[in-house]
């Protein structure tokens, strides 16, 4: 199923038929297989690959098969650009890495090329400002910042603190949100404190977030650094509750954070808590996914998982719209596509390539090592739904 194939005889800039009239629909992947993200490019992948089987086995796009052509960007932006440039003269669109300083750095060869570029990373500057070719699949930073506003509103929690990676775009994109709309939400930044992604000791942070007055803390952090302060701040004697986005939404965060994860607040997709849902569409399409993902790899598809199953399903379903594989005619669907995913519902347009709003992100408690819904979260379920 996976092909690692050149563009042959047929243009991959058009519908490049060879002399059947249905050469493959050629989908170009670029996932952190090995370094520092390895495991949530694998997550990506494996959900990827299924729903290209999905898709082949119930006659492809078009009636084509879709071909799935993968690099490997090592966990490293500048590997990024070279696998998009080893790929884009034989594909027709590319999945971009999950790793936000990945796919901004690749980003600027994609809108270049003229090539419909749908990334896994949550990084807002990838879509603010709008780039003609570039779509994103997760919710943004931004987003996770207004949905968990709104919680802290709810639960009356007014000063906040935030801790965040400088090195990374996701984190930065984060305080950057959270700064900026906690006004909005009649709440008061009290505590901005960065780290750098190699931190091992939280206790100077933890003490000055202490001395701010703030009652909530918010860690913006990818990979290890969110561990370390889970399992510090479970011996810090920090009276505020400490909370986690989307990127600590799996198994990935949960196993080695342990449990000094319990009674984390942690903010995920709806997909990750599919089986609290109303009854509805939306419902059935993840649990759907869940189904297969599980029958394949025996553990429920992460939040990563649903992110690359999402993204084929809105590249088929923009060629479809389409009727055809061309590039620049599938760019124009995606900005007119209207979808439910595992995600949730998509609607881009010419002004707005991410698609989702907030009301897709739920916001949960670790409870005996799984992501259980706030009573608050459960109450904003239907606003979700379609």
């Amino acid at each position: 199923m996976v092909a690692t194939a050149g563009c042959g005889d047929d243009s991959a800039g058009g519908d490049g038929a060879g002399k059947d009239g249905s050469r493959p629909y050629r989908i170009g992947m670029i996932a952190p297989l090995t370094g520092n993200y390895e495991q949530l490019g694998r997550d990506h992948k494996k959900a990827v690959e299924l729903a290209v089987e999905e898709i082949n086995t119930a006659g492809g796009v078009l009636g084509r098969p879709i071909e799935l052509q993968v690099r490997d960007d090592r966990s490293e932006p500048n590997q990024s650009a070279l696998a998009f440039n080893d790929i884009k003269g034989g594909v027709d669109v590319v999945i971009g890495s999950a790793f936000s300083n990945s796919a901004l750095a690749t980003i600027p060869l994609a809108e270049d090329a003229r090539i419909p570029y749908v990334s896994l990373a949550p990084a807002d500057e990838q879509v603010k400002p709008i780039r003609p070719h570039t779509f994103v699949v997760p919710a943004t930073s931004a987003q996770y910042a207004d949905r968990l506003l709104q919680y802290f509103q709810a639960m009356n929690l007014k000063k906040i603190a935030v801790a965040f990676d400088g090195r990374s775009s996701y984190a930065t994109a984060g305080l950057i949100g959270m700064r900026d709309k906690a006004g909005y939400y009649g709440l008061t930044l009290v505590a901005s404190e960065e780290f750098q992604t190699g931190i091992s000791d939280f206790t100077a942070i933890f003490n000055r977030v202490k001395n701010s007055g703030a009652q909530v803390l918010t860690v913006w952090a990818t990979g290890p650094p969110a561990v370390t302060a889970t399992k510090q701040y479970a011996t810090s004697k920090l009276a505020l509750p400490l909370v986690m986005t989307g990127a600590q939404a799996s198994r990935l965060f949960l196993d080695p954070a342990g449990s000094a994860a319990e009674g984390l607040t942690i903010a995920s997709s709806i997909g990750v808590v599919g089986s609290y849902l109303p009854e509805g569409e939306q419902k059935e399409v993840i649990a759907s996914l869940s189904r297969s993902f599980r029958a394949l790899y025996k553990y429920a598809p992460p939040q990563f998982a649903q992110d690359g199953y999402s993204a084929v399903q809105l590249i088929a379903a923009a060629a479809k719209q389409a009727k055809s594989i061309d590039r620049a005619k599938v760019r124009d669907a995606l900005e007119n596509i209207r979808l439910v995913t595992p995600n949730g519902y998509y609607a881009y347009s010419k002004t707005d390539h991410n698609g989702l709003t907030s009301d897709f992100i739920s916001v949960n408690k670790v409870d005996g090592g799984a992501l259980i819904p706030t009573d608050w979260a459960k109450s904003q379920f239907p606003a979700a739904m379609r």
